[in-house]
Formats: C-alpha cells, structure tokens, sequence
C-alpha cells in the first residue's frame, strides 16, 4: 500500500483524473456544437428550399418542381388552408400533410418529427406560409437528420477510442516527467538517511537547476552544514568542560595525597586554603556551565515578561564590584533605560561584564547606559590591554583562549563572556567588542513592550 501513497503515483492519478474530466466534458461539448451545427446546416438547406417553393407559389405557379427522386433525403409539400395537399415531391406521393404548422405569409416554423413517410430516421420541418391568387397555402419541407446522427456517432466513436488512448499518453507521460523530476529528491533521502552522527560532513547531491528541488538541496546542506557545526561545538565544550573540571579535582587530591603521605611535613592550614580555593573555583565552573545550559536550552524563552530597571541593575552591581577591587567604576554615563526581559539573566550580563572588565582594566573601568525610542545601549569600557582584532570573533566562544594579555588564569572560568552573548541573543539583541583605550563591549537590547 505504501506504493500507492508516492507523490509520483499521487501527481500522476491526479493528472489523469483531471485531463479525463476535461477532456469528457469538452468531447460532450464538442458533440453537442457539432450535432447543433449539423442541424442548422440541414435546416438552413430547408429554409432555402422553402423560400424557392413559396416563391414560385406566390407567382401563381402550384405545379413547381418538388423533387422526384425516391433517394432524395428532402420531402417538400403544397398544402392549402382546408389541408388538402396540392402538390408533393414524389417521394411523398398519397401523403397526409407531414405537419401541422401553420404559419401566416412569409413567416417560418420549425419542428423536427421523429418518423417521415417510413423513415425511421428523424426529419426537420420547416413550414413556410404563401399566397396565390388570393389563397392561403403551407410549404412544408422536410430534410432528414439521419446524417446528423451518423457523423454524432462517428465522432463519439473517435472520441471513446481516442480520449482512452490519450489519457495512457498523460499518464505514461506525467508518471515518468514526475519520476525524472523527483529523482534527486530520492537521492536527497538516500544520502540523508545513510548520514550518522558521525558523518555530518557528508552533504546532499544538489541538482543544477534553480528550483524548489535544487533550493530544497541547498537548504538541507545548510543544514547539515550547521548540525556539524553545533557537533564540533558541542565535542568541543565537553572536551574543555571536562579538562576544565579536572583541573581543579587534580588539583585538590595531589594536594590531600601528598600531605596524608607525608603527614609529618604536612601544612593543613595552607593545604586547607588551597583546596578551598580550588573548591571556590570549581564551584564557579559548575554554576557557569548550569547557567549556559540553562539558557541555551529551549525553555529558557520563557519568563522574560518583566520590566527590568536596567539602570539599577548595573548601578547594584557597580557598587558590587566597587567592594571587591581596588580598580575606580565611573558610572557617571548610567541613565535611565528600562526594557522587557528576565531580571537575573539581564544581572548576570551586567554582572559579567563587569568582572572582565575589572580583571583586564589597568586602573579603571567606564559604564555608560542610554536608551532610545527602539533600544537600550549598554556599553563596559576598561583601560587595559585591548583586544586584537582577529581575537574579536572568537571572544565570545566557550572556554576562548586568547593571547597572555588577556589570559583566564586571573580568576575567571572562560564562560563568562560566552554567558552574556547567549542571553543578549535570547532577549534578541547583539554585542560587539571593540578597542578605545582598552576594550569597550557594547550591548544593544530592544524596548519591547508587555502584550
């Protein structure tokens, strides 16, 4: 069954279903016009002849030649007001008048009989109305339609064997146009369903045609093309997390297997703070990758229909910072901005920020905020070494190693940065980083409204 539901089989039935109903009603249209056609010919020859009998009648001249020939498919009567017949073609010789129509001089009545003088075939009469002498007189002539119906029934005849034979053609046809159309998207699905994890690098065939075929190809490379990505990105984050991780644990049982071997030269206290401070770090690795995670995944869209005082936000954690280094925060650039998002995410930005900021900076960090009618620009300036601009583009990446000027051994897990760029993306803003004095990080976040 599942070979009768292909889009081939599907396109293909449809197309003979709707070329036969076409081609069904414009052959009964066809017939109808031709049959029409026909009998206004025929009628048209009654007519003439008509007119030919009734002038001779009106001339005074009722012994007018009405045809003799018993062959002949045309049947012509004279017949008076009292309905006697005056005269007849011979082939209706001892005939009673073949209608009763009766029109008035010069005019025309038409009717068609089904059975004329023992013809079985059916006959159009037309009745024409004369005068002679005073008299009132009836031309009949009557002409038979049985060629009519032979050409009816050898069109229909052509048609019934012609419109099967067509139908075969527009399918046969349809079925392998369909088919050529629909061969690279076989070979898509092929290609796809033979791709494991472990060969995203393979890509689709893509057709030369610029069409839905060949756009549908390019979109699936894209695709696989961004999967791989994501893979390397991901293989990459766990490697990092993973030596991340164990640079601290490594640290922390060398430092407790030394001093229970050698207890006699061990120092607690300083081993004590060591590994707490590895702890401190460790824990910090741990809450910044549950943050990534967290914000990366799907449900992290949701709960961000709150007004966030922006302003107070990097005000509180100016006076955060303050507290923990000796490096002067001006904020003197903060206004007001307010935009629709979630608080604690909006604080970890800020928060983030700021710490780098304080790690690199020489003497001092510069926090400006302004808003617009569209958008609340953020920007964290240090006086440190800078970034270089080939650096910029992987500043934001997991676990980035940039050069010794702005190495992650002062403190920080490599994450930070990485955390900011995943909720300013989210909250559907962007953030760029450029050098003035030091580096200068610029965030820009849309003011949408609650709705």
């Amino acid at each position: 069954m599942r070979r009768f539901a292909t889009v081939r089989l599907r396109v293909t039935l449809a197309a003979v279903i709707i070329v036969g109903i076409t081609l069904c009603i414009g052959g009964v249209l066809l017939v109808r016009a031709h049959r029409a056609q026909l009998t206004s010919d025929i009628e048209m020859a009654a007519r003439l002849r008509s007119h030919d009998i009734a002038s001779g009648v009106a001339d005074g001249d009722l012994n007018v030649d009405l045809g003799s020939r018993r062959s002949d498919e045309s049947f012509a009567q004279i017949v008076a007001a009292d309905g006697q017949v005056v005269a007849s073609s011979a082939n209706l010789a001892a005939q009673p008048p073949i209608s009763r129509l009766a029109p008035s001089d010069d005019e025309i009545s038409v009717e068609t009989v089904d059975h004329l003088a023992g013809n079985k075939a059916p006959f159009r009469v037309v009745a024409r109305g004369a005068h002679s002498n005073g008299n009132a007189f009836t031309v009949y002539v009557a002409r038979s339609l049985e060629p009519v119906q032979d050409s009816e029934d050898a069109l229909i005849g052509l048609l019934a064997a012609g419109l099967p034979l067509l139908l075969l053609v527009v399918g046969v046809t349809t079925w392998f146009v369909v088919g050529r159309a629909l061969r690279p998207v076989d070979a898509i699905r092929e290609e796809v369903e033979a791709i494991g994890a472990e060969d995203l690098h393979r890509r689709v065939p893509e057709p030369n045609l610029d069409d839905e075929i060949g756009r549908l190809a390019q979109t699936m490379n894209a695709m696989l093309a961004r999967l791989e990505d994501a893979t390397l990105r991901q293989q990459q984050f766990v490697a990092d997390a993973s030596h991340e991780l164990r640079t601290p644990l490594t640290s922390i049982r060398s430092q407790l297997e030394v001093d229970l071997a050698h207890p006699e030269r061990a120092d607690w206290q300083a081993t004590e703070r060591a590994v707490l401070d590895d702890a401190v770090q460790l824990q910090r690795l741990v809450a910044d990758l549950l943050a990534l995670a967290a914000i990366t995944s799907e449900s992290a869209t949701a709960g961000r229909s709150e007004l966030v005082d922006l302003d107070d936000v990097v005000l509180s954690e100016a006076r955060r910072a303050r507290g923990t280094s000796e490096v002067r925060i001006d904020t003197s650039g903060v206004s007001g901005a307010q935009i629709e998002g979630n608080g604690g995410e909006m604080t970890r930005v800020v928060r983030n920020l700021l710490d780098n900021a304080v790690r690199h900076a020489a003497s001092s960090v510069a926090v400006r905020l302004d808003e617009s009618d569209d958008e609340a620009c953020l920007q964290v300036a240090d006086d440190g070494p800078g970034i270089d601009e080939c650096d910029r583009a992987r500043i934001f990446e997991r676990f980035a190693r940039l050069d010794d000027a702005r190495a992650r051994d002062t403190g920080g897990t490599g994450l930070g940065l990485a955390i900011v760029y995943e909720v300013v993306r989210a909250h559907g803003g962007s953030i760029d980083v450029t050098n003035h004095t030091g580096a200068c990080f610029t965030v820009r976040l849309p003011r949408r409204t609650l709705g």
